[in-house]
């Protein structure tokens, strides 16, 4: 797929999240192609999950389910490594960071295990395990509380009091959908309620977010755009949600 075609896919995700309802034909007008290569793009965003092609055009996707964490893993696996690459340039040795439980923070910790000095805070046993096995000076806390063995974690009352002793520079969060009206959301509610209790005791919050989560929306909001310092993805977002992270002061490296 071209760069061309994949920015005119990003933005008509961006125009139905936002305006609601698209018609074919305004989708062609819009960005001077066919009517045929607008059902081209509808029929592949539908089969993502991202746009819901109706008769004559698409509306916006319902609210995002995720599939099970071994499903998720193998989903955009080069985008996450890209992701994962660009956090090891903002982490720093001796730094102090959250990590939440996800297929992306896990193959963000892979990428991480190697800068010195690290203070790791994660309610993931597969994150604690990674940093665990590397043979550097990592300090690790794996949060308490009910183990939900699904995604390999802890939840709950105890997890996200444990949370409340500790300070960190970031909070590296994955979530499973950004959306410039609603924010950052997730399609579980135990893990929205980590990622907001993580973003509360940090100085600097990380969204690690794959291009195919921008624009789409989930049942559980973690905060609104504002609430997050950095979004992380494998390519730059479409120009509407560009400016919408401006707007709301939201780096995008």
């Amino acid at each position: 797929m071209s760069k061309k075609t994949s920015d005119r896919r990003t933005s008509i995700i961006e125009l139905i999240a936002s305006d609601g309802r698209m018609s074919v034909d305004y989708l062609a007008q819009a960005f001077g192609v066919s009517p045929e290569t607008i059902r081209r793009d509808l029929g592949n965003l539908d089969a993502r999950g991202l746009v819901r092609k109706v008769h004559g055009g698409a509306l916006p996707p319902l609210l995002h389910s995720e599939g099970t964490f071994s499903e998720r893993m193998v989903e955009d696996p080069k985008a996450k490594q890209i992701i994962a690459k660009k956090l090891r340039d903002i982490i720093q040795p001796g730094d102090t960071v959250f990590m939440d439980t996800g297929s992306t923070t896990l193959i963000a910790a892979e990428a991480l295990v190697m800068t010195h000095g690290l203070t790791v805070i994660t309610n993931s046993l597969s994150i604690a395990m990674v940093f665990g096995r590397a043979d550097v000076d990592t300090h690790i806390y794996l949060l308490g509380g009910k183990y939900a063995p699904g995604n390999d974690q802890t939840i709950g009352p105890t997890a996200l009091e444990q949370i409340t002793q500790f300070q960190v520079d970031h909070a590296i969060i994955t979530v499973a959908g950004l959306d410039a009206d609603i924010g950052a959301t997730d399609a579980n509610v135990d893990e929205a309620h980590i990622a907001r209790a993580m973003m509360k005791r940090a100085n600097n919050t990380v969204v690690l977010a794959t291009s195919s989560k921008i624009g789409r929306r989930a049942a559980f909001r973690v905060c609104e755009l504002d609430g997050v310092g950095t979004v992380l993805s494998e390519m730059p977002p479409g120009p509407a949600m560009m400016e919408a992270f401006l707007r709301a002061g939201v780096s995008v490296p």
